[in-house]
């Protein structure tokens, strides 16, 4: 088989793994990727991350391929940096995740007793429990990750808080709850704001869990919202020999409600 990356099945992981290789091979590899560690590759993660979301919720399955391969080979990316300090492989990130989902799922993957059981209340928060066995121990939230959008981290935080019992008993109350914030926002001093205005967050985070709802999905629906109306304006506003700048808020707004009528 070719040692040229170019060369191979562009259709296997191997290839993959060659590419990335010879992208990190000194003196003949790309300058760029030869300068890079997991600390400024990690943001490139997390944002293709946000790709194959994006995706899905355009319903494009094309742009799905397409963004599924840009997160594959952040792993790849990662795991050639490890494999270069000696610290682990690719191979072994994927005998850990290949071990982790057999032990999850004895109810599939387990003996004639296993499989016959029904799913218990509690399963997956009792086995990483016994996964942290050993390791060290530390509290109820430490185990949500520093490094999640703000939101969703708000939401897991609350949602571990809440399996203790410390939870708003109705959604009621959270609302309850904005309103308050509201009110300390639009009185906080300059130098509070910013706290004020996390705290208005937290609790419209708090709505979101109460209700099932996925924050950073909702605020992409809106965002999306948002640039097709202001699209309208532009394209209306173009129609006339105008642009944004050349035109006054109430000329903008009345085009703004023409979006949001139309269904925009």
């Amino acid at each position: 088989m070719s040692s040229d990356p170019s060369a191979m099945d562009p259709r296997r992981i191997e290839t993959l793994r060659a590419i990335m290789k010879a992208l990190r091979q000194p003196q003949t590899g790309c300058p760029w990727d030869l300068e890079q560690d997991f600390a400024t590759i990690a943001p490139y993660t997390i944002e293709e991350a946000y790709e194959v979301a994006d995706a899905i919720a355009r319903g494009s399955r094309a742009d799905l391929c397409e963004e599924l391969g840009d997160l594959l080979l952040q792993t790849v990316y990662h795991a050639q940096m490890a494999e270069e300090e000696g610290s682990f492989s690719f191979d072994d990130v994927i005998e850990a995740i290949c071990r982790k989902m057999i032990r999850r799922h004895p109810h599939v993957f387990g003996d004639d007793e296993a499989r016959s059981a029904k799913l218990a209340k509690g399963f997956w928060e009792e086995m990483k429990a016994r996964e942290r066995d050993g390791k060290p121990a530390g509290g109820l939230l430490d185990a949500v990750p520093v490094a999640l959008p703000g939101l969703t981290r708000a939401v897991k935080l609350q949602a571990k808080a809440a399996k203790v019992g410390f939870d708003w008993p109705s959604v009621d109350n959270v609302y309850d709850k904005i309103a308050e914030e509201v009110a300390e926002f639009r009185a906080a001093p300059a130098e509070k704001r910013q706290e004020e205005y996390g705290d208005l967050l937290f609790a419209i985070a708090n709505v979101a869990r109460h209700l099932g709802i996925d924050p950073e999905a909702a605020l992409r629906v809106a965002n999306r919202k948002f640039e097709r109306r202001f699209a309208h304006i532009e394209e209306q506003l173009a129609s006339r020999g105008k642009t944004p700048a050349q035109s006054d808020l109430t000329e903008m707004d009345a085009l703004w409600d023409e979006a949001k009528r139309a269904g925009k």
